[in-house]
């Protein structure tokens, strides 16, 4: 039985201030004045609750490089973050390609407990793009995955795409592309534009990504299956999910935070912090994109979260490692990039940030509301807060933030999940296995 929670005066969504009662696991009550004998009493007047936070593109590194994250480090970044939910993606050693290796990231997950933790399969063997993986054996298993992704490769070849495409439906699964024509990106280090060629880098074209994505609409069309396209960063991209949206096609879209608010200029210096796969790309892709959130042409915001050690970054560029770490800080850029520019309002990142990714990812138990006998998966973030982001935020194994030393708002405080607290006041809770 978890320790019964009194939380006073949130603000519910941003709106009107409410208490919140947990008890068991669930949220027994909200409303104002109200009390339960032997409750934790917590004050959150002033503090925006959202749903937990669900992370749809997260990289947990683990089974096989325990030095970039672990399933324990990175669950406990995603709780300092505010998510109570991630989904790990496959490309680990060896590859979540099978029901063995899933199920071993399910456990890990469980044991670790400060997240739910739901593997992502890959779409082919090893994700190599030659052959399908174990689809069904994966979605029959105790995971019971219902995403599958290559990740970091492209499913190139269109008749493995259209064959995946045709074999998830029978399990209302979803296949996430990663949208890069490997031919156009041969050897690219940067965003195809002024940036790139003044730097002497290999471009990294917008239509690599854009030419994946008009594909697989028309495949998705064709077979009447769900298309899922991980970070897009394009504004051509935008423009393509919103002509399939129109035509019915069931294809939904992600973007992360440093596409959102990042932009190719931040090259200039040679930094790998913002060495990433697809690149940061133009200011015109950041507000069409931007735009697209607003609109509900994009669906989610999913973090990409993706840790390396220090030397894989910090080395010259062309040899340095894509990716950035992002669960601790994705909730305070989007409220930079879009609630604090009005493009969104808290009711809106509650369902970019967590109903949509666990509807998206077939998730059940998160992206609830929070009322009265839901989940007790909820985030109290103080939004009036404003500080520079700092090594001392990161709680992963990797700090390849691209946000050290910048000026973010907010300040995630409490993040409880399964009814007990994993992040108090802005501290990692010891949980019972780890005290």
């Amino acid at each position: 039985m978890t320790e019964s929670l009194l939380f006073r005066g949130a603000s519910v969504l941003g709106a009107e201030s409410a208490d919140i009662l947990v008890k068991d696991g669930v949220i027994a009550e909200v409303g104002s004045g109200l009390s339960a004998a032997g409750a934790r009493v917590i004050d959150a007047d002033g503090l925006v609750a959202l749903p937990g936070l669900v992370d749809l593109h997260t990289h947990l590194r683990e089974p096989g490089y325990e030095a970039s994250e672990t399933v324990l480090s990175g669950t406990r970044a995603a709780a300092a973050g505010g998510f109570t939910a991630v989904f790990a993606m496959p490309n680990t050693s060896p590859v979540a390609d099978s029901a063995g290796v899933v199920e071993q990231e399910l456990a890990l997950g469980e044991a670790a407990g400060y997240a739910t933790v739901q593997p992502i399969g890959a779409v082919t063997v090893g994700q190599k793009g030659e052959r399908l993986a174990e689809l069904g054996a994966m979605a029959s298993s105790r995971a019971q995955v219902r995403v599958f992704s290559d990740d970091g490769f492209c499913v190139w070849d269109p008749l493995i795409m259209r064959r995946a495409l045709e074999y998830v439906k029978a399990f209302d699964g979803v296949i996430a592309q990663h949208a890069q024509d490997p031919r156009l990106t041969e050897g690219a280090q940067l965003n195809e534009g002024a940036v790139s060629a003044e730097l002497g880098l290999a471009g990294w074209p917008a239509v690599a990504e854009e030419s994946i994505i008009a594909r697989d609409i028309l495949l998705a069309e064709h077979v009447g299956s769900r298309l899922h396209v991980c970070h897009l960063s394009t504004a051509g991209s935008v423009d393509l999910i919103r002509w399939a949206k129109k035509r019915g096609v069931a294809v939904t879209a992600e973007v992360t935070p440093h596409h959102l608010l990042l932009t190719d200029e931040l090259a200039r210096g040679y930094d790998a912090r913002f060495k990433v796969n697809p690149p940061l790309r133009t200011q015109e892709d950041v507000l069409a994109v931007r735009e697209g959130l607003a609109d509900g042409t994009i669906d989610i915001v999913a973090t990409d979260h993706a840790p390396h050690p220090s030397e894989a970054k910090a080395c010259e560029w062309q040899a340095a490692a894509n990716g950035m770490v992002g669960l601790e800080s994705a909730l305070r850029v989007v409220h930079q990039a879009m609630v604090q520019t009005g493009l969104l309002g808290w009711e809106d990142v509650a369902r970019v940030m967590s109903a949509a990714p666990a509807r998206i990812g077939s998730l059940t138990g998160h992206g609830t509301p929070i009322a009265a006998g839901q989940p007790a998966e909820f985030t109290l973030y103080d939004a009036a807060a404003q500080g520079v982001f700092a090594e001392a935020d990161l709680h992963g194994q990797s700090t390849n933030s691209p946000y050290l030393g910048r000026d973010l708002p907010g300040k995630v405080l409490w993040t409880v999940h399964r009814g007990s607290l994993t992040l108090e006041d802005g501290v990692l809770a010891t949980l019972g296995a780890h005290s």
